[in-house]
């Protein structure tokens, strides 16, 4: 289960892009690989890397002043596209933990809560505002999703978030926990009055 998200601090990179997909997050070719270790080395590859596989100088993430950012400042319509959690792996093994854009691809959206990347859904002129200042390499955002605002150095900016997402978020409940949280008693007394042929091999008696 993903760990619990109450506050994300961290210096922020300026992606200027809008209407990312998933494809560019991380390359259909790359989808083979399964385990989620790893698969930052392929965030945003065709960018990162030219045809023959060697480095792209000037991409945002790989220039000294922006190495080791936890969070991605970006435009409208991330992650929209195919429905590929692998993108969110590919941005959390990166070292991101919170992506700040107008708007999110729906599934997208809803894979990051499920495994613990924050998004956050600020307004164009907030945005825009925020990317200004982080080409600077120096500036550090902290995201309080408790008291859901945005601070910095230099002020503020409240969000707001969907209290299903931000409750996920905050517990680190995946879809099984979230589940038996709320319908554990349910499915135990459903289970209770099933007849013995229906129970999993495992629970029934050795006689059986």
């Amino acid at each position: 289960m993903p760990e619990p998200v109450r506050e994300v601090v961290g210096k922020a990179a300026p992606l200027e892009a809008d209407d990312v997909d998933t494809d560019q997050i991380i390359p259909a070719q790359f989808l083979k690989v399964i385990e989620r270790d790893g698969l930052g080395r392929y965030l945003f590859y065709r960018w990162r890397y030219d045809e023959q596989g060697k480095p792209v100088q000037g991409f945002v993430l790989d220039r000294e002043e922006f190495r080791g950012a936890g969070i991605l400042v970006v435009g409208r319509n991330f992650g929209i596209g195919s429905s590929r959690e692998n993108a969110v792996w590919a941005l959390m093994d990166a070292g991101i933990k919170c992506v700040i854009a107008t708007s999110f691809g729906d599934i997208f959206y809803n894979n990051a809560s499920k495994n613990g990347l924050l998004c956050v859904k600020l307004s164009g002129e907030s945005v825009k505002h925020l990317r200004e200042k982080a080409k600077s390499g120096t500036l550090s955002l902290t995201v309080s999703l408790d008291d859901q605002v945005v601070n910095y150095l230099d002020g503020k900016i409240p969000f707001e978030i969907e209290t299903h997402i931000k409750e996920r978020l905050r517990s680190g409940l995946d879809d099984i926990a979230m589940t038996l949280s709320m319908y554990k008693s349910k499915i135990k007394h459903y289970e209770e009055k099933m007849p013995t042929f229906l129970m999993p091999k495992a629970r029934r008696s050795p006689l059986e």
